[in-house]
């Protein structure tokens, strides 16, 4: 079980950083409740001194603001942390803005007065906006371990990491990296992503990105290590 301390201080951060050097989340391989409980004991962001606490911190945040996180987790210790609420981890944050204004409207409705077809028009929009904001369709996301191969040992393994986190869309977020020996002074990139799955599709961006030009300067080949649906849900129709 992990255990932190005094994580706002230099010292926490710093034993933080090195807890994430080689993990994309606290504990296990996809995001869980322990992420987020080591996320709520955090006051603000740490700085970009902390690489790889900053890469996490910046990757569960984009996690609630999507779906939420639902995974239990394997346990972890943060003296001083308030616990997490159930509605907290698995709900992103809601956004208070329309029903203030909703609010308003309703405010300067006359209740007792005759309806007007401005009124009528007006009524019938939100009914047919609110109706379709209830349709949501399947939606999930996957953790996935890649291992990137280079061409041989005189390949900049910094200049192949850039390369590859350069590929930047629209629900796809890299996460932790390390080099490991592959033989005969070579060593290969092995990278954690997370992806969204309806916006994201892992084969076509190794076939049409990851493998092809500027980027096969460095990078020979790529294999899927390791492929975890992290969480899915869908809404049904009225």
């Amino acid at each position: 079980m992990a255990s932190f301390s005094n994580l706002n201080s230099d010292a926490g951060l710093k034993k933080l950083d090195e807890h994430l050097l080689t993990r994309s989340y606290i504990t296990g391989y996809q995001a869980s409740k322990d992420d987020i409980t080591v996320f709520g004991a955090l006051a603000k962001a740490p700085t970009s001194q902390y690489v790889n606490a900053s890469r996490w911190y910046s990757h569960i945040d984009a996690l609630l603001r999507i779906s939420g996180v639902s995974a239990e987790g394997s346990g972890v210790i943060v003296e001083g942390s308030v616990p997490i609420t159930e509605e907290a981890v698995a709900t992103p944050p809601a956004a208070d803005s329309k029903d203030a204004a909703d609010e308003e409207d309703d405010d300067d409705v006359d209740l007792f007065g005759e309806e007007t077809e401005e009124e009528k028009k007006a009524a019938e929009e939100r009914a047919a906006s609110a109706k379709a904001s209830t349709k949501k369709k399947e939606s999930g996301k996957s953790s996935v371990l890649i291992d990137i191969k280079p061409w041989d040992d005189e390949t900049d393994m910094k200049k192949l990491e850039e390369a590859v986190r350069s590929i930047q869309q629209e629900g796809l977020f890299w996460g932790a990296s390390k080099l490991v020996p592959v033989g005969y002074g070579i060593k290969k990139l092995q990278i954690m992503c997370t992806i969204v799955d309806d916006l994201v599709s892992i084969d076509t961006m190794i076939e049409e990105q990851l493998t092809v030009e500027p980027i096969n300067e460095y990078v020979q080949s790529c294999d899927i290590v390791a492929f975890n649906k992290i969480c899915k849900f869908q809404e049904s129709f009225p």
